[in-house]
């Protein structure tokens, strides 16, 4: 029963996700947002949404092991095996603008939470409200740099501006239940399953349920490839990324302080996270191409590989 729970979360997830995605996409392009914008920032807080959900609903509950290991197992997710399928698919284009913007920001995050856990093995409110201030202060300095930077027009983007505010509420109200049920379901069926099993709940939370709600970054970003709607599709990982330290855990230990109750949360999975994140920059210049194509989605896809396996072996 546990399981079919947990299945059942994971697809409420999936679905949920999906809808969120269209509704904030399709709200977007009718209030002219550029492209590069709405991947960094709708499309990224759309998608982080299930994240958001399920490590409130952890750390409430009393796992703050799920908490953390989410959004840590996530962003590598995002990276290692979202990215790596959508690079496989179709080649994605790295712009300047990463180098110079999007990844800096990247890493500000990811640094300041290694710092913030590392130092007293605790996230607590201050941080978490340093952590959610950082990220107003992104998606500022992005609408600002957005103003000035000029898009292409995309039709396969215009269509969106088609969509009725009708449907574009109901997307959102269908995807917040769906999430809402989704995460309620997966984390508490993930944490019997995980005691039945003897494996740890940091284990589960940064394989499993990361997997789980990663998969709106994956349908966002293969989406996003299929139609050649490059921008979107790196920026939404990039931001996601973002989000998922800047408002999901910012939030959350505003709410509620989250304890590192788990050794290998600093030893392993946070540094883990380090090196996904780090990794972009030398795979995106390799050949000095400026793009990931299938050779660096393979690589990426196997370092993930290594990583599931020595979090289930360790």
């Amino acid at each position: 029963m546990d399981i079919v729970l947990m299945l059942l979360g994971f697809v409420l997830l999936v679905v949920g996700g999906d809808f969120l995605v269209r509704a904030s996409v399709a709200l977007s392009f009718k209030l002219n947002i550029s492209k590069m914008v709405v991947g960094l920032t709708v499309v990224s807080f759309a998608t982080s949404f299930p994240e958001l959900l399920v490590s409130l609903n952890a750390a409430l509950n009393g796992s703050p092991s799920i908490a953390i290991n989410n959004v840590i197992g996530s962003n590598i997710a995002n990276i290692g095996l979202v990215l790596g399928i959508t690079a496989l698919i179709g080649t994605i284009y790295v712009d300047s603008s990463f180098y110079k913007f999007n990844w800096p920001a990247l890493m500000f995050f990811s640094l300041a939470f290694y710092y913030f856990l590392s130092n007293d093995h605790q996230l607590t409110a201050f941080e978490g409200a340093i952590l959610f201030i950082g990220l107003v202060i992104f998606v500022i300095l992005l609408l600002k740099k957005s103003n000035t930077a000029n898009d292409d027009h995309d039709e396969s983007l215009e269509l969106q501006t088609g969509t009725s505010n009708f449907k574009i509420v109901i997307w959102f109200i269908i995807g917040g239940v769906a999430l809402y049920f989704g995460a309620d379901w997966l984390v508490n069926g993930a944490i019997v399953i995980a005691k039945q099993i003897g494996v740890s709940e940091a284990v589960i939370s940064v394989s499993i349920i990361a997997v789980g709600t990663s998969v709106p970054e994956l349908a966002a970003s293969l989406i996003a490839v299929i139609r050649k709607e490059k921008a979107i599709s790196l920026g939404n990982l990039i931001g996601s990324n973002i989000f998922n330290i800047g408002s999901v855990l910012g939030l959350t230990a505003m709410i509620k302080p989250i304890v590192i109750d788990d050794a290998q949360i600093l030893s392993r999975d946070i540094i883990w996270m380090l090196v996904f994140a780090v990794i972009l920059v030398p795979l995106a210049l390799i050949l000095k191409r400026h793009e990931l194509k299938k050779t660096e989605g393979f690589v990426l896809i196997f370092m993930y590989g290594i990583f599931i396996y020595l979090a289930f072996m360790s």
